[in-house]
């Protein structure tokens, strides 16, 4: 890649680039009103009925984590994971049970806190503040009125909520990262006009970064932004330049806040949980289903796992529309130096996130969630663009604020759209598909993994306690999971086993029940829940709003033939 031309400034948007547009004429009170609106309105979506999805298998590692530090102070307890975010989960779980145990809770039951809330609420808060962040990265790289349309794609679009809405590392990450980036820049912007040190940016920066660190071990990522930094230093005009003494404090300073952060790293059964967890061993099953076919899906597998097209099909209907016009019109503006300098920020984030996770073989479409507030930037460069078209095509005036007013007017509406997905989507944001993905009828049927993210457990232990006869064994894909919500649901008497523990299933007699949850299907039993869904109809059948998601049987004299043979199959085969 040639060096930038300019001097390395974060040139704002040339109004050559955005036919139509007024640059600059956005007021401090507009930027302050719609970005208190994206904040207030992205809050509440992410908040809308937060328990209202059940644990996912992952979440309840993380609970018991965080009970088990209560109980016995930091320990290696989901150590593969960083603990910066269990850290605040433990804080809002301990609020919670605070808050429930007043007087006002206890008379109102609909006012308590329940664990699912309060494991989530804090992705839910660092998710909506992401629209601030976004908006000052942007600004700084685009103008305000980029910016601001990309903050508004972040607060509302229906991928983003979801994926806010999981007690999992990856908007922690993100949020962490978009906060050491608007130190970056603001700190390139202070070392090139030269008129105050630009040092304590740097240090900031680079604190952030250790929470990021701390938030989920993806090292690599610092990449992005050093690459950006040394885009720059083929420029003789530069004087955004660190040095080799100002890099060490950096790093130093970066080491410092990743173990404030991060203090189990200290522990050795951390170090012995990270290997097991980097060697692939705590990976519990053998396949990912996308589009009804089943993959392998290690990292190591690279093009033999998860198609090197998951991402990619994700984007084209998970996505809303107007986004994805958004994108196949700026991607193709980021290499026009027109767009100024700050393309190359978004060109190596979309780079160094899209060329490994293409090829490598283990796929989750939560680990989207870094990406996506660039996708949706290079989405709201492109939108401006379209919009400065057709308001010179539609507007009488030569430019001015009428051509202004018609550019705001359909970029409105264009964020109104990702908030009406969103709103028709809610509560269960995962689910939704655009027409192109073929709508609500599709919906489940692309990452079932993902999109059920086990949500519906706790219906179906209600399900299962209604059904089960005393002390009956139930198999599924999720038996501590199960159990956990069936100790909820008053049935600590039920034995919960694996659906693709075969040694267990030879222990099943006719009253005993399988549970056929959608996102949970493997080569470990297809095989057996095909037939068991050919010999007999669900005893209960489950739905996600109004998506089927789960299916119950409760094994009988008719039934129970099928699936002995196919358990017996599999015990000869695969022998424990």
């Amino acid at each position: 890649m040639s060096a930038p031309a300019a001097p390395a400034t974060n040139a704002p948007v040339r109004p050559e680039l955005f036919p139509g547009q007024v640059v600059g004429t956005t007021s401090r009170a507009l930027v302050v009103t719609a970005l208190a609106l994206f904040l207030l309105v992205g809050f509440g979506l992410r908040a809308y009925r937060l328990g209202a999805e059940s644990l996912s298998e992952d979440e309840l590692n993380k609970v018991r984590a965080v009970a088990e530090y209560r109980e016995r102070g930091l320990t290696p307890a989901n150590g593969e994971h960083p603990f910066l975010m269990k850290a605040l989960l433990a804080v809002s779980i301990v609020a919670s049970e605070g808050w429930n145990s007043t007087a006002v809770a206890r008379r109102s039951p609909q006012l308590q806190v329940s664990t699912e809330t309060a494991a989530r609420l804090p992705g839910a808060v660092l998710g909506a503040l992401t629209s601030l962040l976004i908006f000052l990265v942007t600004r700084e790289l685009f103008g305000a009125e980029v910016a601001l349309l990309a903050a508004a794609l972040w607060a509302f679009d229906p991928a983003a909520v979801g994926f806010n809405r999981i007690a999992k590392e990856d908007t922690f990450l993100v949020f962490f990262f978009l906060l050491g980036n608007v130190f970056w820049l603001r700190g390139q912007k202070v070392a090139e006009e030269g008129l105050r040190k630009p040092e304590p940016f740097y240090w900031a920066t680079a604190a952030c970064f250790g929470a990021m660190m701390a938030s989920k071990y993806v090292p690599h990522f610092l990449a992005i932004s050093g690459a950006y930094y040394y885009a720059f230093q083929g420029v003789p005009a530069t004087r955004w330049r660190m040095g080799k003494k100002r890099w060490l404090v950096w790093f130093a300073v970066l080491g410092v806040a990743f173990v404030i952060c991060n203090p189990t790293i200290l522990l050795p059964g951390t170090w012995q949980e990270m290997r097991t967890f980097a060697g692939e061993k705590r990976i519990g099953h053998d396949a990912y289903e996308f589009l009804g076919h089943l993959y392998g899906n290690q990292m190591t597998l690279w093009l033999r796992g998860s198609p090197w097209y998951f991402y990619y099909v994700f984007m084209a209907v998970k996505l809303p529309f107007m986004v994805l016009v958004g994108c196949a019109a700026g991607l193709p503006l980021l290499f026009r130096r027109r767009l100024g300098d700050g393309r190359y920020f978004l060109l190596f984030w979309l780079f160094f996130w899209f060329f490994p996770f293409t090829f490598l073989g283990g796929k989750f479409t939560r680990y989207f969630t870094f990406v996506l507030p660039a996708v949706l930037m290079t989405s709201a460069v492109g939108l401006c663009y379209l919009a400065g078209l057709v308001a010179r095509a539609v507007s009488k005036r030569p430019g001015g604020p009428a051509r202004a007013g018609y550019e705001r007017l359909g970029l409105g509406l264009v964020a109104l759209l990702s908030l009406f997905a969103s709103v028709k989507a809610a509560p269960h944001y995962r689910l939704y598909t655009n027409f192109v993905g073929g709508g609500e009828a599709r919906a489940g049927s692309y990452f079932p993994h993902d999109e059920f993210y086990d949500a519906s457990t706790r219906d179906i232990a209600d399900a299962v306690a209604a059904l089960a006869p005393q002390g009956a064994r139930v198999a599924s894909e999720t038996p501590e999971l199960l159990s956990y919500y069936a100790h909820l649901a008053g049935r600590d008497d039920l034995r919960s086993v694996s659906l693709s523990d075969r040694a267990a299933l030879g222990e099943f007699r006719p009253g005993d029940v399988v549970v056929v949850a959608r996102g949970r299907r493997y080569f470990s039993n297809d095989e057996l829940t095909s037939r068991l869904e050919a010999a007999s109809q669900p005893a209960a059948n489950i739905s996600l709003g109004r998506v089927p998601s789960a299916r119950v049987y409760k094994l009988d004299d008719a039934t129970f033939g099928a699936f002995e043979e196919v358990v017996g199959d599999g015990i000869q085969n695969h022998p424990q």
